[in-house]
C-alpha cells in the first residue's frame, strides 16, 4: 500500500529524520511533488513486509528502475536521473534499512538478499503491469541479478554494472578474504579507516577520489554502519543461479566502466559474459561513473540500451 505526504521541502524532511538514518519519519510519509533543477518528482512510501520503501519516480516513459549499491539510496543516481527523464520513468529508491526506508519488524538478515529482490519485484508490480528495466549498480547489480533469477516475470531487461559477485573470478576468494579483513579493521578502527583501505585497493582512481569526496554526516555513517553489518561480506561471497541466469541470458545487458579495467568487479562482468555468452559494454568512467561523468555515461547507455532492445 501507498500512503500520501503533504507538501514539504527535502531539506525540513531531512532534518526530521531520525539519527541513525533508519528515518521513522518515513513510515509517515508517502507521496509529495518536488522539482529538481528540469523536472518535477514524486516521492513516495512502499509498506512491504518487515520495512517501509521511499522511492521516487521521475519523468514520463517505460519504467526503469535504479538498485543502488553500498550507499543504499536514491541519491546515488541523481546526477544521471537528469540526462534519463526524457526516455524513461526513472524510479529510484532506498533499499531497506538505508536512510529513509524503515525497517518495520523483525528481518531475516540470512535471507537478506532474497528479500532484497522481492523488493525490487513489489516495487516494480506497485508501479504497473509491464516488467521493467531494472539497472543496479555494484551490490545493486547482485540485488538485480537476484531478481531477474527469482522473478523474471517483472524484468523487460537487465543491466548489471559491476557486480562483486567474486566467486565468478579465479581469485574470488582472496578478495572475499579481503572483505572480511576490511570489516575486521572497521570494528577494530572505525568506518573511515576500513572505507580509506576498500576503495584503495578495490578500484580505480577516479572512483577512489569521488568516494573519498562522498559527504560524511550522521545518516551516511549510520548507513556505512547498516553496509558494513550487513553486506560487505555477504553479498561479494553470493553463488549466482547461473543456470537461472542462462535461461534469461538474452534479457542481459552487462556493462562496466572503461576505467574499471583490470579491477575485480570490472572482471566480474568479463567471467558473466563468459558464461552467460553476452557482451560486455564499456561505458565511461569506473565503477562510479554514472556518478562521476553522468551526461557521458548517460548518453552511451541510452545508445546502447536502445540497440540491445531492438536486438
Amino acid at each position: 500500500m501507498t500512503t500520501k505526504l503533504s507538501s514539504f521541502t527535502r531539506r525540513s524532511f531531512c532534518r526530521g529524520l531520525a539519527a541513525m538514518a533508519v528515518l521513522p519519519l518515513a513510515a509517515r510519509c508517502g507521496a509529495i511533488t518536488q522539482t529538481y533543477p528540469q523536472h518535477k518528482i514524486q516521492t513516495s512510501i512502499l509498506e512491504v513486509p518487515g520495512a517501509r520503501l521511499y522511492y521516487e519516480t521521475h519523468g514520463s516513459g517505460p519504467v526503469m528502475l535504479m538498485v543502488p549499491g553500498a550507499s543504499g539510496t536514491a541519491d546515488s543516481f541523481k546526477s544521471i536521473t537528469e540526462h534519463l527523464v526524457a526516455h524513461y520513468t526513472v524510479v529510484t529508491y532506498d533499499r531497506r534499512g538505508f536512510s529513509r526506508s524503515q525497517l518495520d519488524g523483525p528481518q531475516d538478515y540470512d535471507h537478506r538478499l532474497e528479500t532484497d529482490a522481492d523488493d525490487v519485484r513489489r516495487l516494480i508490480e506497485h508501479l504497473g503491469d509491464e516488467p521493467a528495466i531494472v539497472f543496479g549498480g555494484s551490490s545493486g547489480a547482485i540485488v538485480a541479478l537476484e531478481v531477474l533469477t527469482r522473478h523474471p516475470s517483472v524484468v523487460r531487461t537487465l543491466v548489471p554494472h559491476e557486480p562483486p559477485a567474486m566467486r565468478l573470478l579465479a581469485d574470488g576468494q582472496k578478495w572475499i578474504n579481503f572483505f572480511f579483513e576490511v570489516y575486521d579493521l572497521y570494528r577494530q578502527s572505525g568506518i573511515e579507516p576500513a572505507l580509506k583501505k576498500f576503495r584503495e585497493q578495490a578500484f580505480a582512481e577516479s572512483d577512489r577520489q569521488a568516494m573519498a569526496r562522498a559527504p560524511k554526516n550522521e545518516y551516511t555513517l549510520a548507513n556505512a554502519t547498516y553496509w558494513f553489518e550487513h553486506e560487505l561480506r555477504q553479498y561479494p561471497a553470493v553463488d549466482l543461479d547461473l543456470d537461472a541466469l542462462k535461461a534469461h541470458a538474452d534479457r542481459i545487458m552487462l556493462i562496466a566502466g572503461r576505467e574499471s579495467r583490470g579491477y575485480p568487479t570490472y572482471e566480474v562482468n568479463v567471467e558473466l559474459g563468459k558464461k552467460l555468452g553476452r557482451e560486455l559494454i564499456e561505458l565511461p568512467g569506473g565503477h562510479v561513473g554514472f556518478l562521476t561523468q553522468p551526461a557521458e555515461f548517460a548518453r552511451e547507455f541510452l545508445q546502447t540500451l536502445a540497440w540491445t532492445e531492438k536486438k
